[in-house]
């Protein structure tokens, strides 16, 4: 029995310091200069509502390059918030029981993510918001903020959208809540970069 419990005991600690490895490395990867930009995976793009304004671009005076830096800027915001994540990851590994340790050391290939994912993501949320919110009203890219390009962008697309012409075309105003939207695509890559990290451990 005491063999038994030492070999839980020391395959608890392995997965522990594996998982505090591969959090760091997704950590390090999405809070890197354009690390959410740059990559593919995770990179966020426009929220779904606002595609009308992709589709009908052409419509706004300077409206790709308004794109463009709207999507550059909701990535740095993403990418700014990242670091609150490890702290918290790290706690959730450190309080991980014997049984749940072995549960992912015997459960599927992403089990571990998904295990921290259940443990932390309401808490992730709370500590992201707030970051992001902060980053979206900070001047992250030519002393311009986030939230302003959003706003010219948006308002430059509403104004068309609120004319007879725009009503004939069944174009409606886009109204989202930009920091919700980042965060929750911030918290999707986050987890997508453990399930890579994961994956390399296994």
């Amino acid at each position: 029995v005491n063999t038994i419990e030492s070999s839980e005991i020391s395959n608890t600690t392995g997965i522990k310091e594996a998982l505090r490895v591969g959090i760091g490395n997704a950590v390090t990867n999405v809070s890197k200069p354009n690390g959410f930009l740059l990559d593919e995976a995770i990179k966020i793009w426009l929220p779904e509502e606002a595609q009308v304004i992709v589709k009908n671009i052409q419509l706004i005076p300077g409206g790709e390059s308004l794109v463009n830096d709207v999507v550059v800027r909701l990535n740095k915001a993403a990418e700014d918030a990242a670091i609150e994540a490890k702290p918290i990851f790290v706690n959730a590994i450190t309080s991980m029981s014997v049984s749940d340790a072995t549960a992912i050391l015997f459960g599927k290939d992403n089990e571990a993510t998904n295990y921290l994912k259940e443990k932390t993501y309401t808490q992730l949320r709370s500590a992201f918001q707030p970051k992001i919110n902060s980053s979206l009203n900070k001047p992250l890219v030519g002393n311009v903020s986030t939230n302003e390009s959003w706003n010219t962008l948006v308002n430059a697309y509403n104004k068309v959208a609120n004319t007879a012409a725009g009503r004939i075309a069944n174009l409606s105003p886009v109204n989202v809540s930009l920091d919700t939207y980042v965060t929750e695509k911030a918290l999707d890559g986050m987890f997508v970069k453990l399930a890579v990290e994961e994956k390399s451990i296994r």
